[in-house]
């Protein structure tokens, strides 16, 4: 929804994104590292139950929701499918659905021009994740955002998070923050429904790898092409062991809380804190990984996306980013 980061705090990518560490001068040494599901808002199971129609119907009401509240300044479209106790974990807005029809009315009056440019939609369990370009005014470059939403059983949206950064005017990759360079060329999850759990296991067996073990033997799980998103990380993995040998000498404690994932298909959504030291409230981050089953049968992850803020010192409402 509608707010950035600096470069230096752009470490934890360097990890995630696993390319280059040329981005982590600079940065004091953190804590132990850990990855943890949080006991409210856990990993998101595999999604067997619920049927595809109430996933695309989440989609479909998601994408409404922001562009006519965002788009149209309709704010209708918030007392049909958003509840009066909407919680709120954007740090710029109070828990309610009026202040969220507030929020959307004030912006737009200011720029009656504004775009929400969905670019790729996720949906497993009841939650739903957005990536999307918003751009307030005509002509500029506008934020890279992720929401995540999520539902209750009737259908109503009952929960959002979010993370926004900038787009900034050039990437050291020659890729934009929005598009697809990984075949087949879609923005949208693609493959057979039981591509998920095996997406969403590669995915989270490399989180763990990389994070938790500290192993650098992690780039085991990329495709060598390994096409970045995130705009100081170049594309690849050449280098990156050694990369990672280094970085983790250097910076043996890194403290890293996931939150959520999200798995639709060849897409994998992480939500997640990642902290300095104890004292630093850290970055929160959703990241995007595309796997593609490669020509000997194995899965390996081809792409990445990733939307990273700042956790500010306070916040409109009491629930914390995550």
């Amino acid at each position: 929804m509608p707010r950035t980061t600096s470069l230096a705090r752009r470490t934890a990518v360097a990890l995630l994104a696993a390319a280059s560490f040329a981005t982590v001068a600079g940065i004091a040494p953190a804590s132990a590292a850990t990855v943890s599901e949080s006991p409210r808002n856990g990993l998101a199971a595999v999604d067997g139950q619920r049927s595809s129609a109430a996933l695309e119907r989440n989609k479909r009401i998601a994408v409404e929701v922001l562009t006519q509240l965002f788009e149209k300044g309709n704010v209708k479209v918030a007392d049909k499918y958003v509840r009066a106790d909407f919680l709120q974990h954007s740090p710029t807005v109070p828990d309610g659905r009026e202040a969220l029809e507030n929020l959307a009315a004030d912006l737009h009056t200011r720029y009656p021009g504004f775009t929400y440019n969905v670019k790729r939609v996720l949906a497993q369990g009841d939650l739903v994740l957005v990536h999307s370009n918003p751009i307030e005014e005509p002509g500029t470059r506008g934020d890279d955002v992720m929401d995540i939403f999520r539902f209750d059983e009737k259908g109503r949206i009952a929960e959002h998070w979010d993370t926004r950064e900038s787009v900034p005017a050039t990437t050291v990759n020659g890729n934009d923050m929005f598009g697809t360079v990984s075949n087949p060329n879609t923005n949208q999850p693609s493959g057979p429904c039981s591509l998920t759990p095996l997406s969403q296991k590669l995915v989270l067996d490399y989180f763990n790898t990389l994070l938790v073990q500290k192993n650098p033997d992690a780039i085991g799980y990329l495709n060598p092409a390994y096409y970045q998103h995130n705009p100081s990380v170049p594309s690849g993995t050449v280098g990156m062991r050694e990369g990672f040998v280094e970085f983790f000498k250097q910076f043996p404690n890194v403290t890293t809380d996931l939150k959520r994932t999200i798995a639709d298909k060849d897409y994998v959504a992480v939500h997640f804190r990642y902290r300095l030291h104890p004292e630093d409230s850290g970055q929160a981050i959703m990241g995007i990984f595309r796997v593609q089953r490669q020509e000997d049968g194995q899965l390996k992850i081809i792409e990445h996306w990733d939307v990273i803020e700042n956790v500010p010192a306070t916040s409109a409402n009491n629930n914390t980013m995550f």
